[in-house]
């Protein structure tokens, strides 16, 4: 999420204010949506390992964390029901996953690592909270955890320490499943997990604080499939945009899940319909990159969670389907890249790379009982591009 030289080149003034998106995603305009092919790694394997995943060769899984039990030597007992979560450097060379509790007690946890991967210390980040779904990573380092329930509010945290969260009612009042920020434009995204949810943008009155604002939700002209218009319509943040006057003025998008900025362009999912969408602020310009409905036979269903790799392919979780958490190349060919094996009444939640790109951390929310006090929280590494 820190920008770099690497984000501002992708972002290259043409002349005249105009910018080039370079990923590749962006440099074929109006490309159809994502379709099944091989993946870059290769089939997963014919066999789960012993714990339970599936994965192409070369990777490798271990648990970092179970529900219920104490994590490592630190004496922390980790959370039920992990749910979203993502990646922070910790400033020694480690790095911080921080991971939410989709429980009615709520509230999130973050395990610290060292530099050599080793798990050195567990805490709490968040408590007397509700539900806490999904939510974002900021730029200047904190965590946004997103409360999932008609009243539910984002809560900033501080991943690096033992800490309380601090509410920001300007970010709305709503079944908040995720938030993602454009440093570039100095906004954020939210997406809302109802059959009646739209697509917030918040612009804060003086970033990068977020105690107040300007809240507005999504209006879509045109066919998302080629290529649509998106314009803005202002909301109170004190209840969803659904049970406001001008509800009608908007676009419902159904079942928000997991949001994710990358390079440009805002990456959300909804799951309702099966989607992933991509939201480009500097243009207002809005596409749909995968549809289940478009290919038979496509692995990738009951989208969720989801993050952006240095490669710039796009990992979707699944709450459903075969347990997969898959994956969009830039070429847009979508794959999975692992399965969980015996998890049949759970969900794939968290996906989060490590700084440097070579761990990927992600949660079988409630693992192999279906219970959401038996969560497993896992780590693999490989070779990723």
């Amino acid at each position: 999420m820190r920008p770099d030289r690497r984000h501002f080149l992708r972002l290259s003034a043409l002349g005249g204010g105009a910018l080039v998106l370079g990923p590749a995603f962006w440099r074929n305009a109006y490309a159809a949506p994502a379709k099944p092919g091989p993946g870059p790694y290769g089939a997963l394997a014919g066999t789960a390992d012993a714990r339970g995943v599936r994965l192409p060769a070369g990777f490798t899984s271990r648990i970092v964390a179970r529900s219920g039990s104490a994590v490592a030597s630190t004496g922390y007992t980790w959370h039920a029901a992990p749910d979203g979560g993502t990646c922070f450097p910790s400033g020694d060379g480690g790095w911080v996953y921080v991971s939410n509790s989709e429980m009615t007690s709520g509230g999130a946890s973050a395990l610290r690592f060292d530099g050599s991967g080793a798990v050195v210390d567990a805490y709490r980040i968040l408590s007397g909270t509700r539900s806490n779904c999904a939510g974002g990573p900021t730029p200047w380092q904190t965590w946004l955890s997103c409360e999932e329930y008609s009243g539910g509010r984002v809560w900033e945290c501080d991943p690096l320490r033992p800490s309380q969260g601090s509410v920001r009612p300007a970010l709305g009042t709503f079944a908040h499943e995720a938030v993602a920020v454009d440093p570039v434009e100095r906004r954020l995204y939210l997406t809302e997990d109802s059959t009646s949810g739209r697509f917030y943008r918040f612009t804060p009155s003086a970033y990068p604080s977020l105690s107040t604002g300007t809240l507005a939700v999504a209006k879509v002209t045109g066919d998302p499939l080629t290529g649509a218009a998106v314009s803005w319509v202002t909301v109170s943040p004190a209840q969803p945009a659904s049970q406001q006057s001008n509800a009608s003025q908007s676009t419902v998008f159904n079942g928000g899940e997991g949001c994710w900025y990358d390079s440009g362009v805002i990456y959300f999912t909804t799951k309702g319909d099966n989607r992933v969408w991509a939201y480009t602020p500097a243009t207002a310009r809005l596409e749909i990159i995968y549809d289940d409905d478009l290919y038979a036979n496509s692995p990738l269903t009951g989208v969720d969670n989801v993050t952006v790799a240095r490669s710039g392919d796009i990992y979707v979780a699944e709450d459903g389907g075969n347990l997969e958490l898959c994956l969009i190349t830039p070429d847009r060919v979508v794959a999975p890249f692992l399965q969980l094996v015996g998890h049949n009444a759970s969900e794939i939640t968290g996906p989060a790379f490590s700084p440097d790109g070579k761990r990927l951390y992600f949660s079988s929310q409630r693992g192999t009982t279906g219970a959401s006090g038996n969560g497993i929280t896992f780590e693999v590494t490989g070779p990723f591009r």
